[in-house]
C-alpha cells in the first residue's frame, strides 16, 4: 500500500484523519441511541440511516486511503450507500408531514412545481402537477430506480473490472465506463429530481423542524461526495494533479508506476484518490458534527389538518 512508504508527517496526517473517522463514528453511534430512544418508530430508521451517510462516506474513504486496493470496493459501498439516503430522504420529508395520508389532506388542492432543479430549472413554462397519491408514487419510483439500478450498475462494472473490460480513465465509446457512467448520470439526476420537487412543496411546513438545515447538509454531501470526487479525478487524467506531499520518495515511486499502467487489483491508485479520500474524510468528518446538532432535537409533530380548521373556526366565532 501508499501508507508503508510515508514519512512522518505522512503517517501523522494518517492518523489525524483515522482519529477523526473513528470520532466520527462515535459520534453517530451516540446519535442512533438518542433517536432509537427520543424519536418515534416510524421514523426512526429512516433517520438513522440519512444521518449514516457522513459517517458511511468517512469510513470507506478511511479504508481507501489505507488500502489503495481496495478503492473500487469501498467506491461500490459509498454509492450504494448513498443512492439509499437519497430515497430515505424523500421518505423521511413526507414522515415529517405526518405520512402519506396526511400529506395528501394537507395539500388537497395543492400542485407541485416540477420547473425545479436539476432536471427542469430552466423550463419555467411546465405546467404544476396535481398532489395526488398517483404522482407521489411517481415521486417514490423516481428515487428508488437509483437506489435499485445504481448498486446493479456499479457491480456490474466491478465484474467487468476484474475481467479485464473495464477501465474508469477509458472514455473512449468502444468502452464501457463512458456507458455505464452515462446511465448513471441520468438516474442520478432523474432521482434528485424528485426530492427537490418535495422540498419546495414543504419547506415552509416544516421550517420548524429545521428542513432547510437538513436538505442542506444532504446538499452537501451529495456535492462533495459525486462532483468534487468527479472534479479531482479528471484534473488528475490531465496531469495537474502531481504525486506530491504528504507521500514519501517511495510512496511516490509506487503512484509513478500507477500513472504507467493499472495494478491488477486497482484502478486509480494515484494521488487523486488519495487526495479525494482525505478530503472526504475532513468534510464528512465536520458534516456528522454538524448533523448531530440539527437532528438531536425533539420536535412536535405537525397538528393534523382538521384540528388546523377547527381552530381556524373557533377564532372566527370569538369575535
Amino acid at each position: 500500500s501508499l501508507s508503508a512508504g510515508l514519512d512522518l508527517p505522512g503517517r501523522f496526517l494518517f492518523a489525524v484523519l483515522t482519529l477523526m473517522t473513528l470520532i466520527a463514528n462515535l459520534v453517530f453511534i451516540e446519535e442512533a441511541v438518542y433517536i432509537y430512544r427520543k424519536i418515534p418508530s416510524s421514523k426512526r430508521s429512516i433517520i438513522i440511516w440519512v444521518n449514516a451517510a457522513a459517517p458511511v462516506i468517512a469510513t470507506t474513504s478511511c479504508i481507501g486511503m489505507w488500502i489503495p486496493r481496495s478503492t473500487m470496493f469501498t467506491d461500490f459501498t459509498a454509492a450504494v450507500f448513498f443512492a439509499i439516503v437519497i430515497h430515505k430522504f424523500l421518505l423521511m420529508m413526507i414522515k415529517e408531514c405526518g405520512g402519506q395520508k396526511l400529506l395528501l389532506r394537507r395539500f388537497e388542492n395543492g400542485h407541485f412545481k416540477i420547473s425545479t432543479g436539476p432536471c427542469c430549472c430552466c423550463c419555467l413554462c411546465l405546467p404544476r402537477v396535481r398532489i395526488t397519491r398517483r404522482t407521489l408514487f411517481w415521486m417514490k419510483l423516481g428515487t428508488f430506480q437509483f437506489a435499485f439500478f445504481r448498486p446493479v450498475l456499479m457491480f456490474l462494472s466491478i465484474v467487468l473490472w476484474t475481467d479485464g473490460n473495464y477501465a474508469p480513465y477509458n472514455l473512449s465509446p468502444k468502452g464501457a465506463a463512458i456507458w455505464i457512467s452515462c446511465f448513471i448520470g441520468v438516474l442520478t439526476i432523474l432521482a434528485l429530481w424528485p426530492v427537490a420537487i418535495m422540498f419546495q412543496q414543504v419547506r415552509t411546513l416544516l421550517i420548524s423542524k429545521k428542513i432547510i438545515f437538513k436538505f442542506a447538509l444532504y446538499q452537501f454531501i451529495l456535492i462533495l461526495n459525486h462532483l468534487q470526487t468527479a472534479i479531482i479525478n479528471i484534473l488528475a487524467m490531465q496531469r495537474i494533479i502531481p504525486c506530491a506531499p504528504p507521500l514519501s520518495s517511495s510512496a511516490r515511486g509506487a503512484c509513478k508506476f500507477f500513472w504507467e499502467g493499472y495494478c491488477s487489483f486497482t484502478y486509480k491508485g494515484d494521488s487523486s484518490a488519495l487526495i479525494t479520500a482525505q478530503l472526504l474524510i475532513m468534510e464528512m468528518f465536520l458534516i456528522t458534527l454538524i448533523s448531530r446538532v440539527v437532528y438531536r432535537r425533539r420536535y412536535d409533530d405537525l397538528e393534523p389538518p382538521e384540528c388546523t380548521a377547527e381552530e381556524d373556526g373557533d377564532n372566527k366565532q370569538t369575535p
